[in-house]
């Protein structure tokens, strides 16, 4: 049977963690509730088990400036909501986590929650002074989920859709990884050629002068200019770099390549897509635990990042504010294809509207795994097909080169 590590929190609020050979993650997690533990997480493992449980180390206080990784806020997230759903006051939650959590920065940040929580902060105002760390929809929902007396559930929502949020993104870059490592691999073969294949042949073509092919030429030039100045290239990559980065803090700028984003072809649906997904799971989310439409509109356009979207949505606030529905604004944005916009006046009919903006999130989420692959189906070929044709001209440049210096015919 397969071995699974796993955390898990015990009736007296500890964390313990083991390994045990079970089935499946769904047998473990119904052992370690059989044995009265509340499981944090359940991976499979490689190598050899442990038998039993045994308590995490304490750890103490750490310093470091406790910046989280989406990775780490998920893991707080789930942490907390477990500890809180077991029966322990926030205070005694944020202090396990701050001692026996398994990251240096979940332990930093818990701490810092924990010190502001027991001077009298609620937890959302302690969250809000870390705003680099917990974005204001995260905010909002606890504020709601304090307010609502359902903290725990709320957690558990939002290390749901962070969850789904990091699947999504993970899947595409993964997707993404093959094109890249072909056009890494092409490259360097490329390189080798001009700096190491090239050269072996130069002697060869020293009398031929004009005899040569302009094709041979070129690419004899390219190859003793690259040989003579690569210190170009990271140079220019430096150049482009920071060009770059200066343009990202440009909103004009941004906001230009965010459009350009939107209209290339496959690509640009694939980001309309990812945009729309997470605004609906987090606007569904923040009405689903009680925040009112409108500053749940507001947040759940502060998590779009394409600035294009962006700015069409907040155009929607205002009319929400004179008292329209929302499917209504939204379709005039063109963000939301028409079954979107249906699915949603239906949830607003219906009085489940926040239902209705998961389901369209799902299906978002689908259509970009989708439209990923289509892309990268499409990517793939011509990738291959462009960098084979620069490789077969080297060559063929070459070839002719030699055939031509020895007055051979083709």
């Amino acid at each position: 049977m397969p071995r699974f590590s796993y955390r898990a929190v015990d009736s007296a609020g500890d964390i313990i963690s083991g390994e045990m050979e079970v089935a499946d993650r769904r047998a473990l997690v119904q052992h370690l509730r059989k044995q009265g533990y509340m499981p944090l997480q359940a991976e499979p493992r490689e190598g050899g088990a442990r038998k039993g449980a045994r308590k995490t180390k304490t750890r103490g206080r750490r310093g470091g400036d406790g910046r989280m990784d989406g990775e780490a806020l998920v893991l707080f997230t789930r942490e907390l909501a477990t500890l809180l759903g077991a029966g322990l006051p926030l205070d005694r939650a944020l202090s396990t986590i701050a001692q026996q959590t398994q990251t240096d920065a979940g332990a930093s940040v818990a701490q810092g929650l924990l010190d502001r929580v027991r001077g009298g902060a609620s937890l959302a105002d302690a969250l809000s002074e870390r705003g680099e760390i917990f974005p204001n929809y995260y905010v909002g929902l606890v504020r709601a989920g304090e307010a609502g007396g359902s903290l725990n559930g709320v957690l558990e929502d939002l290390a749901d859709t962070l969850e789904r949020q990091r699947a999504l993104a993970h899947e595409v870059r993964a997707a993404l990884n093959y094109p890249i490592l072909v056009l890494i691999a092409a490259g360097i073969s490329i390189v080798i050629l001009l700096v190491g294949v090239i050269p072996e042949f130069e002697p060869l073509f020293e009398d031929a002068g004009a005899a040569l092919p302009f094709t041979a030429k070129a690419v004899l030039a390219v190859s003793q200019g690259f040989r003579e100045y690569w210190w170009t290239l990271p140079v220019g990559a430096l150049v482009v770099f920071v060009i770059a980065q200066r343009m990202r803090r440009s909103d004009a700028m941004r906001a230009r390549l965010d459009d350009l984003a939107l209209r290339l072809p496959v690509f640009g649906q694939v980001v309309r897509k990812s945009e729309a997904a997470r605004f609906c799971r987090t606007l569904g989310t923040l009405l689903a635990n009680g925040v009112d439409v409108v500053p749940a509109l507001d947040m759940g356009i502060e998590t779009v990042g394409n600035a294009r979207m962006s700015r069409d949505l907040a155009a929607v606030s205002p009319q929400l504010r004179r008292g329209q529905g929302l499917a209504g604004p939204l379709e005039a944005t063109g963000v939301f294809p028409a079954l979107a916009v249906q699915l949603m006046q239906v949830g607003e009919t219906s009085g489940q509207l926040s239902k209705m903006l998961m389901t369209v999130a799902g299906i978002y989420d689908e259509e970009v795994r989708r439209d990923t692959r289509k892309m990268v189906s499409l990517l793939v070929p011509v990738v291959t097909l462009v960098l084979g044709a620069v490789v077969a001209t080297i060559i063929g440049a070459i070839l002719s080169a030699i055939l031509s210096t020895y007055d051979l015919p083709l």
